[in-house]
């Protein structure tokens, strides 16, 4: 464990209907570099994955997006999945947290459809990043600049396009935690 690690967390955004693969992988590499991430929803006890377009495993919810203080995080983990990510964006309690982060700097790390929030919120325009490819008119409508890239660092944004991307989008958001 890393002693800049020792005692942060790390808020992991979701609802159900997140792909589940976004938030175990992440979640297991911020874990094992000795950080606490914790799954923050709408609401407590658990949430449900998908892989893809079929439900999978729950999981138990630590704290809620009303409960959340962003001043508690050291960033936000915001999982894709269609399903969560439609879902998530119009949550206000959720969309504060996000501006929070955004607002004190802190990291932001979306993959796949996690975007969406970020169009959402106003927190795209001007900054470069990645998706998956059918996000590609929202967040240009929102004022980024969408590149087809495994992984893409913008100031405190990291974004990552699939399952497929999430080592190389780990060691972005333990960079960036790290640094």
């Amino acid at each position: 464990m890393s002693l800049s690690a020792s005692g942060k967390r790390v808020a992991l955004l979701v609802t159900d209907g997140f792909e589940q693969a976004e938030l175990t992988g992440p979640k297991e590499a911020l874990e094992k570099a000795g950080y606490t991430a914790e799954i923050v929803s709408a609401k407590p006890g658990t949430v449900t994955g998908w892989n893809h377009t079929t439900p999978a495993d729950s999981f138990p919810v630590d704290t809620t997006f009303d409960a959340a203080k962003i001043e508690d995080y050291a960033a936000i983990v915001l999982p894709g999945g269609v399903v969560n990510s439609d879902t998530i964006r119009t949550d206000a309690k959720a969309q504060a947290l996000v501006k929070g982060a955004a607002q004190a700097n802190k990291p932001i790390a979306v993959i796949c459809h996690g975007g969406w929030i970020l169009a959402s919120t106003g927190l795209v325009k001007g900054k470069t990043m990645t998706s998956w490819p059918s996000l590609t008119d929202d967040l240009k409508n929102a004022g980024a600049t969408w590149v087809d890239k495994e992984v893409v660092v913008d100031g405190n944004l990291i974004s990552s396009r699939k399952p497929d991307d999430i080592p190389a989008f780990n060691q972005k958001l333990l960079d960036a935690l790290s640094a």
